[in-house]
């Protein structure tokens, strides 16, 4: 078991760094992450979402919430006339204890999120195909001890991927078509057009169609980045914050910062602790963590 821990540890080592450089090496920019902030991601509504709190803390009179993602602050980091930007984020997502069966969720993990000015969904995915084939031939090529400690025989894989939409997944999977569909494909593959967060751009030329996207990694590993061409115009995120009943006053600074406008964008992150279940094979998320951060545990250190 001893063994598995330091496979794992050093996978995860691995992850950081070549994200680290890779990054850099395509021209972005790294910022620091924002641990504690006015506003964080709603994570909602979106269907797939079971956070059933959001953390806070007052300080000074001030109530803070604990980040669950940097996505608005990403779009103000573009509005300061940053281009390419990328931050390795610790994110709090307080999960429901059922969660805990589904083999993919923590309540604390790192996220490696990312945003391009004036970028399309096109773009993203050229970027991820990119990454995320060098890092499995990487990992192929310079961990073949660990893999072997942990019984992993990972493919080779490289892109482009299949693209489908949430639409026809549901079609021909059903309801629970992500999992169905991640065990079922041999390569990773893109689903897009999910009806989630007001910062996700909605197709002006196909409404109730989003231009959004999920990489959904195979072998039953399910979704390991989320993203989006992101609503950059006040008054249709105003609109889309009215209509999803959401709290405007929680986003204040974020909507005075728009109302001139954001940049027009897009991006995404993937979880650091799914993409190490995915490489090594674990079985259940928790299982790469030295400090396991499971939903419905109890945190030991």
């Amino acid at each position: 078991m001893k063994d598995k821990k330091i496979a794992y540890s050093r996978i995860t080592s691995a992850v950081l760094k070549y994200s680290s450089d890779f990054f850099h090496g395509e021209g972005f920019t790294q910022l620091m992450p924002v641990v504690l902030s006015p506003i964080t991601d709603p994570l909602g509504p979106d269907p797939g979402s079971s956070v059933i709190k959001t953390g806070e803390i007052e300080y000074l009179g001030q109530k803070l919430s604990l980040t669950q993602s940097m996505i608005l602050h990403k779009q103000i980091a573009l509005k300061e006339g940053l281009e390419r930007i990328f931050i390795i984020s610790p994110n709090v997502r307080l999960e429901h204890p059922g969660r805990k069966e589904s083999g993919r969720h923590l309540f604390e993990f790192s996220q490696v999120d990312f945003e391009i000015a004036r970028a399309k969904k096109e773009d993203v995915f050229s970027l991820m195909e990119k990454f995320l084939s060098g890092i499995v031939f990487h990992i192929r090529s310079d961990y073949t001890e660990e893999l072997e400690i942990l019984g992993r025989e990972l493919p080779k894989i490289e892109g482009p991927f299949e693209v489908f939409t949430t639409h026809k997944l549901i079609d021909e999977y059903g309801k629970d078509w992500e999992r169905e569909a991640s065990m079922e494909k041999k390569m990773p593959f893109w689903a897009t057009s999910h009806k989630r967060e007001f910062y996700d751009k909605e197709d002006p030329s196909n409404p109730g169609h989003y231009l959004n996207y999920d990489l959904i990694y195979p072998e039953g590993f399910g979704e390991g980045l989320s993203g989006a061409e992101r609503e950059h115009e006040y008054d249709i995120i105003m609109k889309k914050i009215t209509r999803d009943k959401l709290d405007a006053s929680r986003y204040l600074p974020y909507l005075e910062i728009s109302k001139d406008g954001l940049v027009p964008s897009a991006g995404g992150g993937f979880g650091v602790e799914r993409m190490v279940r995915y490489l090594s094979g674990a079985e259940h998320v928790g299982d790469v963590q030295l400090f396991r951060r499971v939903p419905g545990e109890k945190v030991v250190v």
